[in-house]
């Protein structure tokens, strides 16, 4: 039987033992997105090394982003329509499926194996973009902002544990197993997600028209995929100034210019221009973009840098990134219970955004010399500054909106982060190639391939560097680590905007049971979904 509900709270009541069960299902499909990420990026040196094409590496990395960025407002809009429960579980299934068979990728035709696997992580990241997005709008559901605090210490102790688990995971298929394991070990957890939810997750679900934007989904995916595409082949595949770049800049500029106009006649809106209106909301989206291009931009290179120059197996590269994810937990920790506990938020995100920069200009000394206690130290500092900033700014977009719109807020919030990490992927993997060509070309012994690419391609497989001989094997280490420090001073360019804009964001209380916002009206509920 069906009951109507009227609610006046930012959040459905949710008794106590029900949220205590539901939890784990969520922190497992956190755990889900989280592993996949850093369990590849340990793998990238031996994958790249079987199926070849160093410089499509980052479009195994830029295709998932992709994905994930152009189906997360997408994801929010479905799950505010349509349940968020039912969505939630069709984004799982879409990503285990892409897991299947980014593992199988050329296994029937080799010759085309890197280009299988970079379409097949674009769907997993299709899947990806509801798994975020659809665990932190349900958490928004359960619990309200004022008490969302301590669960945001247990979700980052959780995305700690997948950082910290998914490198060594990864370390340990790449050492000891085929590296296709990186992508099956996702269905074991994935089925445990889907059966966990299925069965323990009730929502009450909005009373609403269920109408979407297609078109504006349409416009929106192109328009962010020209743009990508220009940050890729821009001064690599194709020059700045030819017509493939500047008709996809034109393309894009207008996909998006029709994409906003759209937005502003549509009942039902991918995203909701209104929500800019909100100063908070509005900066925390500028935070979530410098944050996604100087963080997931500059960490992708990392493994490689860790692998290669300090000679570290995958399996010690994955521990080796430890530090970071022990600075992430513990300040996301602290931060959250400080929240709960004093309802006051805006000094973490400052503080998080002056750690992030200075955690840049210390990854920028990485050289050839960097011995591991030194890079552990960077990365510390590094992880301290995104244990400040990547839930605490969840939180304040999620609180800068009425519950109505609980879950677009969360889905754009990730995007402008995604299409910022689509961004900084996609220009640090083309700088990191370009770096690597020019520093292998200056120093490079005399008579050396410098500049064949299948031979830097053997190169960089850390299993092959002690067969060159020492001056290339010394060329090819320094150019790694000129390679990989520069990325840095672009992502601190981007890292010291992250302050600046925190600066302004307005101390607003926390929701906990008055109503959802000042002035709004409840909805009714439809219990249960």
């Amino acid at each position: 039987m069906t009951e109507v509900l009227d609610r006046t709270t930012s959040s459905p009541e949710i008794p106590k033992p029900n949220l205590r069960v539901v939890l784990p299902g969520l922190m497992l499909a956190i755990l889900l997105a989280m592993l996949d990420n850093m369990i590849i990026g340990t793998a990238m040196p031996r994958i790249v090394g079987e199926l070849g094409g160093l410089d499509k590496l980052s479009w195994v990395v830029t295709a998932y982003v992709l994905g994930t960025t152009i189906s997360t407002p997408i994801w929010g809009k479905l799950g505010d329509l349509y349940g968020r429960k039912t969505i939630f579980l069709v984004s799982i299934i879409i990503f285990l499926v892409g897991s299947a068979l980014s593992g199988a990728a050329g296994e029937i035709d080799p010759a085309s194996g890197m280009n299988q696997l970079i379409a097949f992580r674009a769907l997993q990241g299709l899947g990806a973009g509801g798994l975020m997005v659809g665990a932190m709008a349900i958490i928004g559901d359960l619990v309200p902002p004022r008490e969302r605090g301590k669960y945001q210490g247990m979700m980052a102790a959780i995305m700690a544990v997948a950082m910290i688990a998914g490198p060594l995971v990864g370390g340990l298929i790449t050492d000891h197993a085929d590296w296709r394991w990186a992508f099956y070990v996702n269905l074991p957890i994935g089925g445990i997600a889907l059966f966990v939810l299925a069965t323990t997750l009730h929502l009450p679900k909005y009373r609403t028209e269920h109408r979407i934007d297609w078109i504006g989904a349409a416009l929106l995916s192109l328009g962010v995929t020209a743009l990508v595409l220009i940050t890729t082949w821009g001064g690599n595949k194709y020059a700045w100034d030819s017509p493939e770049i500047l008709g996809m800049g034109v393309a894009g500029v207008v996909l998006l210019g029709i994409f906003l106009w759209t937005q502003t006649r549509v009942a039902e809106p991918i995203l909701p221009l209104g929500i800019f209106r909100n100063r908070n909301f509005s900066l925390v989206s500028v935070i979530g973009f410098m944050v996604g291009f100087a963080m997931f931009g500059a960490i992708s290179f990392l493994p490689l840098y860790i692998q290669t120059v300090q000679g570290a197996s995958a399996t010690n590269s994955g521990l080796l990134l430890l530090p970071m994810m022990l600075g992430m937990m513990v300040t996301s920790i602290v931060a959250g219970r400080t929240i709960t506990k004093t309802g006051r938020y805006r000094i973490f995100p400052i503080l998080g955004g002056v750690t992030l920069a200075l955690a840049m200009v210390l990854l920028t000394r990485l050289d050839v010399d960097t011995s591991i206690t030194e890079s552990s130290i960077y990365m510390v500092v590094l992880g301290v500054g995104m244990g400040f900033l990547m839930q605490t700014t969840m939180l304040i977009a999620q609180n800068s909106v009425e519950q109505k719109d609980l879950g677009v807020s969360s889905s754009t919030a990730t995007f402008v982060r995604s299409i910022g990490g689509s961004f900084g992927v996609s220009i640090f993997g083309a700088v990191f190639v370009d770096r690597l060509k020019d520093d292998l070309g200056s120093v490079m012994p005399a008579g050396a391939p410098g500049g064949n690419m299948e031979f830097n391609v053997g190169g960089l497989q850390p299993d092959k560097l002690d067969l060159l001989p020492a001056p290339m094997k010394e060329a090819v280490l320094h150019g790694i680590a000129y390679a990989t420090s520069g990325l840095f001073w672009w992502a601190l360019g981007f890292a010291i905007l992250v302050p600046i804009a925190a600066w302004f964001i307005k101390e607003v209380p926390l929701r906990g049971g008055e109503p959802t916002a000042e002035g709004a009206e409840a909805r009714p509920l439809v219990a249960v979904e």
